[in-house]
């Protein structure tokens, strides 16, 4: 065999393995940013619920340290006209 044929080869070889290697990790790359990325967004959701759910507990806190178990109710409150069923009453 010709020495030039198989020194070419291998060569051919040696890029082209190289060359997929490359791509690979470019991939690997571009899939570790397209993963970050959607947990930073998830990541914003999740504190801003969080957010929202603390100030719904401290507000309940609050209301719950200036209303005692022995508070007196008093008379419920009127429904708004939006919810007034009697028209569907029979």
């Amino acid at each position: 065999m010709d020495v030039g044929a198989l020194v070419g080869g291998a060569v051919a070889l040696v890029v082209g393995l190289l060359s997929w290697g490359q791509s690979r990790a470019t991939n690997r790359r571009e899939d570790f940013r397209e993963i970050t990325a959607r947990l930073d967004r998830e990541l914003a959701h999740e504190k801003k619920q969080r957010k929202l759910l603390t100030s719904y507990v401290i507000d309940l806190w609050k209301w719950a340290q200036r209303v005692g178990p022995d508070t007196p109710a008093g008379p419920p409150p009127e429904p708004d006209k939006e919810l007034d069923l009697t028209p569907w009453h029979l």
